[in-house]
């Protein structure tokens, strides 16, 4: 169903094209649509139209002399065509998920069957027949055998090669590690095959979290393997000679260290290896080829951190021992509405929780990765001393817990976030927070403390697209966000269910952090002037005073206070403006008497503001 709008709409098009053409003898009589997808470990075509709707690699039918239009929808999996060998047609090749592309032609005046099949994939199951006239249905196999092995760049050897890799995690990255023979404990190990082999490569995953390996040249690509311990198999032929990349395709982990070489006879490309490539290099030319949002999920949970969900001041109690709880949540989440996301928490919300603690204490942090997680997560404090913040303590596979403790020793406001590779991804899908470490006797009160930060999100669809999104791991080592926002969501802080609320004439606290993770707040309050900033989050220098904007780099904080003098809506913003069009800003009601010796003026319609 995924795809079903993109689809009805092709029909629709294609149903105006046609009875808006000329009637002429050579009109199109027959027109299929096929789709592209994965079924039981093998690449397929599915019918969508008329009565080949749902079967996979339909056979078509056509009479003697017809002409028919075939159209393919790509439905993901790489790159794919549709080629009707004995014809010499073929369509263009289509790359990204909702791409389509068609072919017209005018099939035989006599009965035969012939054979429609995708370039890259026909060995691996996508294949079907054209019947023509009446014909008997053959065994499509046998029509593409001879194509198969015109197009194969060897012949088989008959030997089976046999490789086993395991997943881990070694010196802070993502990798596959050899398991038994030549390869064995060694990472991202080059595997070796002579042209016309055949490669068998089991995958263990052995830490828990889901992976996959996908070979580049030869379109192959294993199921995902998730649980520690659980395993998958990927066959195929290696069919021409040349250097290639071994990878996991889940979004990051190639990025994370995941990759090494496959090494196929000399290592020298041959003609149909030219396009070989044996390293991962990000391409901003991706970017701009679009890709189809899937349904909105209808279970998606408000994902937004209340920015009044702050625990009570410490006030001047001694130092204690504390228990802090830590969920890792993968969840879908409303990003803006009609529009999900899939996120990935700490205790299902972002901000993760604001923890609050004094200078002295000792904390004690559990870390639970829920069963139904398919990453492993951690956590990294930034007032840890020690290795790592912790994160070395903390790398938690799904349905696992960690725990470690740390001594608070120096006052402040800080961020926490997960520090499983590849880092960058998982804050920039929600995985950060605040600790607050009061100084001794605590902070000096306050009406309101709010608790507001700042992140970006990498999405493939471009910004304001409905539906269900998806991440996009180019865009973000290009540090190209599609999405910045307040407490996880577009606009979040500006809606009436989450805005900031107080009353003239009181003095407000917030505590602001930047997740990231790659870009700068110049945050700024408009229509405010900060009279106290805690510059770097500092609470044992002297506060810096009557401030306008004040700077936040990722991974780093402030706490700002201000009192309200005016009735009003006030706007918090990074000053770096445009943000505000990519879904950057939050809402402060004053409510309260005017104040005409401090503001005295008429609303005009036109602001900005």
């Amino acid at each position: 169903m995924k795809f079903f709008k993109l689809l009805v709409s092709v029909l629709v098009l294609s149903a105006l094209l046609i009875s808006c053409a000329p009637t002429n003898p050579t009109a199109v009589n027959t027109e299929y649509v096929l789709t592209t997808d994965m079924r039981d470990g093998k690449f397929v075509y599915v019918g969508v139209n008329e009565n080949i709707n749902g079967a996979v690699n339909p056979a078509l039918r056509a009479k003697p002399g017809e002409k028919i239009t075939v159209i393919l929808v790509n439905g993901g999996h790489g790159q794919h065509d549709i080629v009707f060998p004995e014809l010499n047609v073929k369509s263009d090749t289509i790359d990204q998920q909702g791409e389509t592309t068609s072919v017209t032609f005018t099939v035989p005046d006599n009965d035969i069957a012939l054979t429609y099949l995708d370039t890259t994939h026909a060995k691996l199951g996508m294949s079907g027949v054209l019947l023509i006239g009446e014909v008997a249905m053959p065994e499509s196999a046998d029509l593409v055998k001879d194509y198969l092995a015109e197009m194969s760049g060897a012949e088989s050897t008959g030997a089976t090669v046999d490789y086993t890799l395991e997943s881990a995690l070694a010196d802070g990255k993502m990798v596959f590690v050899g398991k038994g023979g030549d390869i064995d404990g060694k990472i991202n190990p080059d595997l070796a095959a002579n042209a016309g082999d055949t490669i068998k490569v089991t995958l263990i995953s052995g830490e828990g979290a889901a992976h996959n390996v996908a070979f580049d040249g030869f379109n192959a690509r294993s199921e995902d393997v998730v649980g520690k311990g659980n395993s998958v198999v990927l066959e195929f032929t290696a069919d021409q000679e040349g250097t290639f990349a071994y990878y996991c395709d889940i979004p990051g982990h190639r990025q994370a260290g995941m990759e090494g070489k496959f090494i196929v006879g000399s290592g020298a490309a041959t003609t149909a290896g030219e396009t070989s490539n044996t390293s991962y290099t990000s391409s901003a030319t991706t970017e701009n080829i679009p890709v189809s949002a899937g349904p909105a999920d209808a279970a998606a949970v408000d994902i937004v951190r209340e920015p009044t969900d702050i625990p009570a001041s410490v006030g001047s109690r001694g130092p204690e021992t504390l228990r802090v709880d830590l969920e890792t949540v993968e969840l879908s989440g409303q990003l803006a509405d009609g529009t999900t996301f899939k996120y990935w928490t700490f205790n299902g919300k972002v901000p993760g929780p604001f923890i609050r603690v004094r200078v002295g204490d000792t904390v004690e942090v559990h870390l639970k990765n829920l069963p139904e997680s398919i990453m492993a997560h951690s956590v990294d404090f930034h007032a840890v001393t020690g290795p790592g913040g912790g994160a070395v303590a903390t790398q938690t596979q799904p349905g696992g817990e960690t725990m470690f403790t740390f001594q608070a020793l120096n006052p402040g406001l800080y961020v926490y976030h997960c520090a499983t590779p590849m880092v960058a991804q998982h804050i920039a899908n929600g995985m950060y927070g605040l600790i607050l470490v009061e100084p001794e006797g605590g902070l000096p009160p306050v009406d309101r403390e709010f608790y507001v930060m700042q992140g970006e999100l990498y999405t493939a669809q471009p910004f304001g697209t409905t539906g269900e999104l998806t991440e996009d791991t180019t865009k973000l080592l290009n540090e190209n966000p599609e999405y910045f926002v307040f407490n996880g969501a577009s606009m979040a802080l500006a809606s009436d269910a989450h805005a900031l609320r107080a009353n003239v004439g009181e003095t407000v606290r917030i505590y602001f952090g930047v997740g990231g993770p790659n870009f700068t707040s110049s945050f700024h309050v408009i229509g405010e002037i900060f009279d106290r900033v805690y510059d770097q989050a500092s609470l044992t220098a002297s506060p810096l005073t009557d401030v306008q904007t004040t700077l936040v780099p990722p991974g780093g904080a402030t706490m700002v206070e201000f009192k309200l003098e005016v009735p009003g809506r006030y706007i918090l913003v990074d000053h770096a403006l445009s943000r505000m069009q990519r879904g950057l800003a939050g809402f402060l009601y004053a409510e309260g008497d005017p104040n005409l010796e401090v503001f005295n003026g008429e609303e005009t319609p036109g602001s900005g503001h």
